[in-house]
Protein backbone atom coordinates (compact mmCIF):
# COMPACT_ATOMS: atom_id res chain seq x y z
CA UNK A 1 0.00 0.00 0.00
CA UNK A 2 1.41 3.40 -0.98
CA UNK A 3 2.04 5.87 1.84
CA UNK A 4 0.97 8.81 -0.31
CA UNK A 5 -2.27 8.59 -2.27
CA UNK A 6 -4.60 10.97 -4.05
CA UNK A 7 -8.38 10.82 -4.28
CA UNK A 8 -10.39 12.27 -7.14
CA UNK A 9 -14.02 11.98 -8.21
CA UNK A 10 -16.64 13.94 -10.12
CA UNK A 11 -16.85 17.50 -8.85
CA UNK A 12 -20.38 17.04 -7.45
CA UNK A 13 -22.50 13.99 -6.63
CA UNK A 14 -26.29 14.12 -6.46
CA UNK A 15 -27.85 10.82 -5.39
CA UNK A 16 -31.15 9.30 -4.35
CA UNK A 17 -34.71 8.97 -5.55
CA UNK A 18 -35.72 12.01 -7.59
CA UNK A 19 -32.13 13.20 -8.07
CA UNK A 20 -32.72 13.91 -11.77
CA UNK A 21 -35.04 16.76 -10.76
CA UNK A 22 -31.84 18.73 -10.07
CA UNK A 23 -30.72 18.53 -13.71
CA UNK A 24 -31.86 21.97 -14.89
CA UNK A 25 -30.46 23.61 -11.77
CA UNK A 26 -27.05 22.03 -12.45
CA UNK A 27 -27.12 23.02 -16.14
CA UNK A 28 -27.71 26.61 -15.10
CA UNK A 29 -25.04 26.48 -12.38
CA UNK A 30 -22.49 25.30 -14.95
CA UNK A 31 -23.66 28.05 -17.35
CA UNK A 32 -24.46 25.54 -20.09
CA UNK A 33 -26.67 27.22 -22.70
CA UNK A 34 -27.08 24.45 -25.30
CA UNK A 35 -26.30 20.94 -24.01
CA UNK A 36 -25.98 17.80 -26.11
CA UNK A 37 -27.64 14.69 -24.69
CA UNK A 38 -25.36 11.74 -25.53
CA UNK A 39 -27.27 8.46 -25.39
CA UNK A 40 -28.38 5.42 -27.40
CA UNK A 41 -31.36 4.48 -29.53
CA UNK A 42 -32.75 1.99 -26.98
CA UNK A 43 -33.16 4.67 -24.30
CA UNK A 44 -34.78 6.89 -26.91
CA UNK A 45 -37.21 4.16 -27.98
CA UNK A 46 -38.34 3.30 -24.45
CA UNK A 47 -38.98 6.94 -23.54
CA UNK A 48 -36.11 7.65 -21.16
CA UNK A 49 -34.69 10.40 -23.37
CA UNK A 50 -38.12 12.06 -23.62
CA UNK A 51 -38.51 11.86 -19.84
CA UNK A 52 -35.19 13.60 -19.37
CA UNK A 53 -36.01 16.16 -22.07
CA UNK A 54 -39.08 17.23 -20.11
CA UNK A 55 -36.79 18.26 -17.24
CA UNK A 56 -35.03 20.82 -19.44
CA UNK A 57 -38.01 22.00 -21.50
CA UNK A 58 -37.52 25.54 -22.73
CA UNK A 59 -33.75 25.16 -23.00
CA UNK A 60 -32.13 24.64 -26.43
CA UNK A 61 -30.53 21.19 -26.59
CA UNK A 62 -29.54 18.47 -29.03
CA UNK A 63 -29.68 14.69 -28.86
CA UNK A 64 -27.08 12.25 -30.17
CA UNK A 65 -28.32 8.64 -30.12
CA UNK A 66 -25.45 6.92 -31.95
CA UNK A 67 -23.83 5.32 -28.90
CA UNK A 68 -23.38 1.55 -29.17
CA UNK A 69 -22.11 -1.07 -26.72
CA UNK A 70 -18.31 -1.27 -26.68
CA UNK A 71 -18.13 2.01 -28.66
CA UNK A 72 -15.57 2.45 -31.39
CA UNK A 73 -13.40 5.44 -32.22
CA UNK A 74 -15.66 6.35 -35.16
CA UNK A 75 -18.53 7.06 -32.75
CA UNK A 76 -16.43 9.64 -30.91
CA UNK A 77 -15.59 11.32 -34.22
CA UNK A 78 -19.26 11.33 -35.27
CA UNK A 79 -20.44 12.70 -31.92
CA UNK A 80 -17.74 15.38 -32.03
CA UNK A 81 -19.10 16.57 -35.38
CA UNK A 82 -22.66 16.74 -33.97
CA UNK A 83 -21.39 18.63 -30.91
CA UNK A 84 -19.46 21.22 -32.92
CA UNK A 85 -21.96 21.70 -35.74
CA UNK A 86 -24.80 22.15 -33.25
CA UNK A 87 -23.01 24.86 -31.32
CA UNK A 88 -23.26 22.86 -28.10
CA UNK A 89 -21.39 23.87 -24.97
CA UNK A 90 -21.92 20.97 -22.58
CA UNK A 91 -22.86 17.32 -22.31
CA UNK A 92 -25.61 15.35 -20.60
CA UNK A 93 -24.35 11.77 -20.72
CA UNK A 94 -27.37 9.49 -20.35
CA UNK A 95 -26.89 5.74 -20.30
CA UNK A 96 -24.42 3.08 -19.29
CA UNK A 97 -20.66 3.35 -19.34
CA UNK A 98 -20.57 3.58 -23.14
CA UNK A 99 -22.62 6.80 -23.31
CA UNK A 100 -20.73 8.39 -20.45
CA UNK A 101 -17.36 7.39 -21.92
CA UNK A 102 -18.31 8.83 -25.33
CA UNK A 103 -19.29 12.16 -23.74
CA UNK A 104 -16.04 12.24 -21.77
CA UNK A 105 -13.98 11.38 -24.85
CA UNK A 106 -15.69 14.03 -26.99
CA UNK A 107 -15.24 16.62 -24.25
CA UNK A 108 -11.50 15.94 -24.27
CA UNK A 109 -11.27 15.62 -28.05
CA UNK A 110 -13.53 18.41 -29.32
CA UNK A 111 -10.90 21.17 -29.15
CA UNK A 112 -7.98 18.88 -30.05
CA UNK A 113 -6.47 19.27 -33.52
CA UNK A 114 -4.81 15.86 -33.76
CA UNK A 115 -6.17 12.34 -34.16
CA UNK A 116 -7.97 10.78 -31.21
CA UNK A 117 -5.38 7.97 -31.18
CA UNK A 118 -2.90 10.56 -29.90
CA UNK A 119 -4.93 10.83 -26.68
CA UNK A 120 -4.79 7.13 -25.76
CA UNK A 121 -2.73 6.82 -22.60
CA UNK A 122 -2.40 8.88 -19.43
CA UNK A 123 -2.50 12.68 -19.12
CA UNK A 124 -2.41 13.40 -22.86
CA UNK A 125 -5.62 15.49 -23.02
CA UNK A 126 -4.27 19.05 -23.26
CA UNK A 127 -7.05 20.97 -21.50
CA UNK A 128 -10.44 20.81 -19.82
CA UNK A 129 -13.27 20.55 -22.34
CA UNK A 130 -16.97 21.34 -22.16
CA UNK A 131 -18.68 20.43 -18.86
CA UNK A 132 -20.22 16.99 -18.40
CA UNK A 133 -23.28 15.97 -16.39
CA UNK A 134 -23.37 12.17 -16.15
CA UNK A 135 -26.64 10.33 -15.49
CA UNK A 136 -26.09 6.56 -15.39
CA UNK A 137 -28.93 4.19 -16.31
CA UNK A 138 -27.01 1.08 -15.25
CA UNK A 139 -25.50 0.15 -11.90
CA UNK A 140 -22.10 -1.13 -12.81
CA UNK A 141 -19.52 0.91 -14.68
CA UNK A 142 -18.89 3.74 -12.24
CA UNK A 143 -17.92 5.86 -15.26
CA UNK A 144 -19.83 8.81 -13.79
CA UNK A 145 -17.03 9.33 -11.22
CA UNK A 146 -13.88 8.23 -13.07
CA UNK A 147 -11.32 9.99 -15.25
CA UNK A 148 -11.15 7.42 -18.03
CA UNK A 149 -12.96 6.78 -21.32
CA UNK A 150 -12.65 3.29 -22.82
CA UNK A 151 -12.96 2.84 -26.58
CA UNK A 152 -12.63 -0.08 -29.00
CA UNK A 153 -9.75 0.20 -31.44
CA UNK A 154 -11.04 -1.98 -34.28
CA UNK A 155 -7.70 -2.00 -36.09
CA UNK A 156 -5.81 -3.31 -33.08
CA UNK A 157 -8.83 -5.40 -31.94
CA UNK A 158 -8.27 -4.05 -28.44
CA UNK A 159 -9.97 -1.72 -26.00
CA UNK A 160 -7.93 1.35 -25.13
CA UNK A 161 -8.29 4.11 -22.59
CA UNK A 162 -7.98 7.89 -22.52
CA UNK A 163 -7.00 8.71 -18.93
CA UNK A 164 -7.07 12.33 -17.78
CA UNK A 165 -8.41 14.25 -14.82
CA UNK A 166 -9.93 16.62 -17.40
CA UNK A 167 -12.43 13.83 -18.15
CA UNK A 168 -13.87 13.74 -14.63
CA UNK A 169 -17.57 14.68 -14.91
CA UNK A 170 -18.57 17.98 -13.38
CA UNK A 171 -21.74 16.46 -11.93
CA UNK A 172 -22.89 12.87 -11.43
CA UNK A 173 -26.63 12.45 -10.92
CA UNK A 174 -27.31 8.93 -9.65
CA UNK A 175 -31.00 8.12 -9.33
CA UNK A 176 -32.40 4.59 -8.83
CA UNK A 177 -35.39 5.29 -11.10
CA UNK A 178 -33.03 5.62 -14.06
CA UNK A 179 -31.92 2.00 -13.66
CA UNK A 180 -35.43 0.48 -13.56
CA UNK A 181 -35.46 -0.10 -17.33
CA UNK A 182 -32.41 -2.38 -17.34
CA UNK A 183 -33.02 -5.90 -18.69
CA UNK A 184 -32.21 -8.71 -16.26
CA UNK A 185 -29.11 -9.70 -18.21
CA UNK A 186 -27.76 -6.13 -18.01
CA UNK A 187 -28.63 -5.93 -14.31
CA UNK A 188 -26.58 -9.08 -13.75
CA UNK A 189 -23.58 -8.18 -15.90
CA UNK A 190 -23.35 -4.58 -14.73
CA UNK A 191 -23.82 -5.60 -11.09
CA UNK A 192 -20.99 -8.13 -11.26
CA UNK A 193 -18.92 -5.53 -13.13
CA UNK A 194 -19.33 -3.21 -10.13
CA UNK A 195 -18.26 -6.06 -7.87
CA UNK A 196 -15.16 -6.59 -10.03
CA UNK A 197 -14.35 -2.90 -9.61
CA UNK A 198 -14.66 -3.16 -5.83
CA UNK A 199 -12.61 -6.37 -5.55
CA UNK A 200 -9.85 -5.20 -7.88
CA UNK A 201 -9.63 -1.85 -6.09
CA UNK A 202 -9.37 -3.65 -2.74
CA UNK A 203 -6.48 -5.90 -3.81
CA UNK A 204 -4.76 -3.22 -5.94
CA UNK A 205 -1.21 -2.29 -5.03
CA UNK A 206 -2.51 1.31 -4.98
CA UNK A 207 -5.24 0.69 -2.39
CA UNK A 208 -5.63 3.21 0.41
CA UNK A 209 -7.77 3.31 3.57
CA UNK A 210 -10.28 5.50 1.71
CA UNK A 211 -10.61 3.20 -1.31
CA UNK A 212 -10.68 0.17 1.00
CA UNK A 213 -13.70 1.49 2.90
CA UNK A 214 -15.56 2.26 -0.33
CA UNK A 215 -14.68 -1.11 -1.88
CA UNK A 216 -15.72 -3.20 1.14
CA UNK A 217 -18.92 -1.20 1.51
CA UNK A 218 -19.75 -1.74 -2.16
CA UNK A 219 -19.09 -5.50 -1.91
CA UNK A 220 -21.47 -5.83 1.04
CA UNK A 221 -24.24 -3.94 -0.75
CA UNK A 222 -23.81 -5.81 -4.03
CA UNK A 223 -23.84 -9.25 -2.42
CA UNK A 224 -27.08 -8.33 -0.63
CA UNK A 225 -28.95 -6.36 -3.28
CA UNK A 226 -27.85 -7.67 -6.69
CA UNK A 227 -29.86 -10.91 -6.34
CA UNK A 228 -32.89 -8.86 -5.26
CA UNK A 229 -32.60 -6.43 -8.18
CA UNK A 230 -32.15 -9.37 -10.55
CA UNK A 231 -35.14 -11.27 -9.15
CA UNK A 232 -37.43 -8.22 -9.12
CA UNK A 233 -36.43 -5.37 -11.47
CA UNK A 234 -39.00 -3.05 -9.84
CA UNK A 235 -37.49 -3.47 -6.34
CA UNK A 236 -36.69 0.22 -5.75
CA UNK A 237 -34.67 -0.35 -2.56
CA UNK A 238 -32.48 -2.89 -4.35
CA UNK A 239 -32.06 -0.57 -7.33
CA UNK A 240 -31.11 2.34 -5.10
CA UNK A 241 -28.56 0.30 -3.17
CA UNK A 242 -27.07 -1.09 -6.38
CA UNK A 243 -26.78 2.42 -7.85
CA UNK A 244 -25.01 3.56 -4.69
CA UNK A 245 -22.77 0.49 -4.61
CA UNK A 246 -21.75 1.05 -8.23
CA UNK A 247 -20.94 4.67 -7.40
CA UNK A 248 -18.82 3.62 -4.40
CA UNK A 249 -17.01 0.97 -6.42
CA UNK A 250 -16.37 3.59 -9.11
CA UNK A 251 -14.84 5.94 -6.56
CA UNK A 252 -12.68 3.08 -5.26
CA UNK A 253 -11.29 1.88 -8.58
CA UNK A 254 -11.12 5.40 -10.01
CA UNK A 255 -8.35 5.99 -7.47
CA UNK A 256 -6.85 2.57 -6.69
CA UNK A 257 -7.21 1.27 -10.25
CA UNK A 258 -8.40 -2.02 -11.68
CA UNK A 259 -6.09 -4.87 -12.53
CA UNK A 260 -5.76 -8.26 -14.20
CA UNK A 261 -9.47 -9.06 -14.63
CA UNK A 262 -9.90 -5.96 -16.78
CA UNK A 263 -6.65 -6.54 -18.64
CA UNK A 264 -7.75 -10.07 -19.59
CA UNK A 265 -11.25 -8.85 -20.45
CA UNK A 266 -10.05 -6.26 -22.98
CA UNK A 267 -9.26 -8.75 -25.78
CA UNK A 268 -12.69 -10.35 -25.32
CA UNK A 269 -14.39 -7.02 -25.95
CA UNK A 270 -11.99 -5.85 -28.63
CA UNK A 271 -11.98 -9.08 -30.67
CA UNK A 272 -15.35 -10.70 -30.04
CA UNK A 273 -17.48 -7.74 -28.88
CA UNK A 274 -18.43 -9.49 -25.64
CA UNK A 275 -20.03 -6.85 -23.38
CA UNK A 276 -17.57 -5.45 -20.86
CA UNK A 277 -19.57 -6.45 -17.78
CA UNK A 278 -20.04 -10.01 -19.05
CA UNK A 279 -16.37 -10.54 -19.86
CA UNK A 280 -15.31 -9.17 -16.46
CA UNK A 281 -17.86 -11.32 -14.65
CA UNK A 282 -16.86 -14.42 -16.58
CA UNK A 283 -13.14 -14.03 -15.84
CA UNK A 284 -13.33 -12.82 -12.23
CA UNK A 285 -13.40 -16.19 -10.39
CA UNK A 286 -10.50 -17.55 -12.46
CA UNK A 287 -8.30 -14.49 -11.92
CA UNK A 288 -9.21 -14.49 -8.22
CA UNK A 289 -8.02 -18.09 -8.00
CA UNK A 290 -4.61 -17.02 -9.31
CA UNK A 291 -4.40 -13.85 -7.23
CA UNK A 292 -5.29 -15.28 -3.84
CA UNK A 293 -1.74 -16.47 -3.11
CA UNK A 294 -0.53 -12.86 -3.26
CA UNK A 295 -3.01 -11.36 -0.78
CA UNK A 296 -4.85 -14.13 1.06
CA UNK A 297 -5.59 -11.90 4.07
CA UNK A 298 -7.41 -9.45 1.80
CA UNK A 299 -9.38 -12.31 0.30
CA UNK A 300 -10.56 -13.16 3.81
CA UNK A 301 -12.03 -9.64 4.02
CA UNK A 302 -13.66 -10.15 0.62
CA UNK A 303 -15.23 -13.43 1.74
CA UNK A 304 -16.70 -11.77 4.81
CA UNK A 305 -17.96 -8.81 2.77
CA UNK A 306 -19.75 -11.33 0.55
CA UNK A 307 -21.51 -12.73 3.63
CA UNK A 308 -19.32 -15.75 4.38
CA UNK A 309 -18.13 -16.85 7.81
CA UNK A 310 -14.35 -17.38 7.87
CA UNK A 311 -13.91 -17.82 11.61
CA UNK A 312 -11.37 -20.51 12.42
CA UNK A 313 -10.07 -20.72 8.84
CA UNK A 314 -6.54 -20.01 7.71
CA UNK A 315 -6.09 -17.09 5.32
CA UNK A 316 -5.54 -19.56 2.50
CA UNK A 317 -8.76 -21.45 3.22
CA UNK A 318 -10.65 -18.17 3.69
CA UNK A 319 -9.42 -16.98 0.30
CA UNK A 320 -10.86 -20.13 -1.28
CA UNK A 321 -14.18 -19.32 0.39
CA UNK A 322 -14.06 -15.88 -1.28
CA UNK A 323 -13.64 -17.45 -4.72
CA UNK A 324 -16.49 -19.91 -4.08
CA UNK A 325 -18.75 -17.08 -2.87
CA UNK A 326 -17.99 -15.16 -6.04
CA UNK A 327 -18.84 -18.17 -8.22
CA UNK A 328 -22.07 -18.68 -6.29
CA UNK A 329 -23.17 -15.08 -6.83
CA UNK A 330 -22.38 -15.28 -10.57
CA UNK A 331 -24.43 -18.47 -10.83
CA UNK A 332 -27.34 -16.87 -8.97
CA UNK A 333 -27.63 -14.15 -11.62
CA UNK A 334 -26.94 -16.49 -14.57
CA UNK A 335 -23.60 -15.13 -15.75
CA UNK A 336 -22.50 -17.26 -18.76
CA UNK A 337 -20.02 -19.97 -17.87
CA UNK A 338 -16.85 -20.28 -19.86
CA UNK A 339 -15.35 -18.64 -22.93
CA UNK A 340 -16.72 -21.52 -24.99
CA UNK A 341 -20.18 -20.00 -24.50
CA UNK A 342 -19.19 -17.27 -26.98
CA UNK A 343 -17.71 -19.58 -29.63
CA UNK A 344 -14.20 -18.24 -29.12
CA UNK A 345 -11.80 -20.51 -31.03
CA UNK A 346 -9.51 -22.29 -28.59
CA UNK A 347 -6.58 -21.68 -30.92
CA UNK A 348 -7.01 -17.91 -30.31
CA UNK A 349 -6.12 -18.20 -26.65
CA UNK A 350 -2.37 -17.73 -27.04
CA UNK A 351 -2.69 -14.56 -29.08
CA UNK A 352 -5.32 -13.27 -26.64
CA UNK A 353 -2.84 -13.83 -23.81
CA UNK A 354 -0.16 -11.96 -25.76
CA UNK A 355 -2.52 -9.02 -26.26
CA UNK A 356 -3.58 -8.98 -22.61
CA UNK A 357 0.03 -9.10 -21.41
CA UNK A 358 0.63 -5.77 -23.18
CA UNK A 359 -1.98 -3.96 -21.07
CA UNK A 360 0.60 -2.95 -18.50
CA UNK A 361 -1.42 0.12 -17.42
CA UNK A 362 -3.72 -2.31 -15.61
CA UNK A 363 -1.47 -5.28 -14.91
CA UNK A 364 0.91 -3.10 -12.89
CA UNK A 365 -1.91 -2.64 -10.32
CA UNK A 366 -2.28 -6.39 -9.80
CA UNK A 367 -0.92 -7.91 -6.56
CA UNK A 368 0.54 -10.89 -8.45
CA UNK A 369 2.84 -10.53 -11.44
CA UNK A 370 1.44 -12.41 -14.45
CA UNK A 371 3.50 -13.70 -17.35
CA UNK A 372 2.00 -14.33 -20.77
CA UNK A 373 2.05 -18.05 -19.97
CA UNK A 374 0.13 -17.41 -16.74
CA UNK A 375 -2.50 -15.45 -18.62
CA UNK A 376 -2.81 -18.22 -21.19
CA UNK A 377 -3.42 -20.73 -18.38
CA UNK A 378 -6.14 -18.50 -16.90
CA UNK A 379 -7.88 -18.31 -20.27
CA UNK A 380 -7.57 -22.09 -20.61
CA UNK A 381 -9.16 -22.64 -17.19
CA UNK A 382 -11.91 -20.14 -18.06
CA UNK A 383 -12.64 -21.83 -21.37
Amino acid sequence: MNQVSTFKIANKLITGKGATEKLLEEIQRLNIKNPLIVTDKVLEEIGVVERLSQLIKGLPFGVYTGVKPEPEIAIVEECKEVFLSGGHDGFIALGGGSAIDIAKAVSGFAAFDGAIEELFGTDLVPQKGAPIIAIPTTAGTGSEVTNIAILSDTKAQLKKGIVSDYLLPDVAIVSPEMTMTMPKSVTAASGIDALVHAIEAYISVNASPITDALAIGAMKMISTYLPKAYANPQHLEARENMATASLMAGMAFGNAGVAAVHALAYPLGGRYHIPHGVSNALLLPYVMEWNKIACAERFRDIAEALGENTQGLSDNDASSVAVRAMRKLCEAVNIPKGLHSFNIPKEDIRSMAEDASQITRLLKNNPRVFSTDDIEKIYQSAY
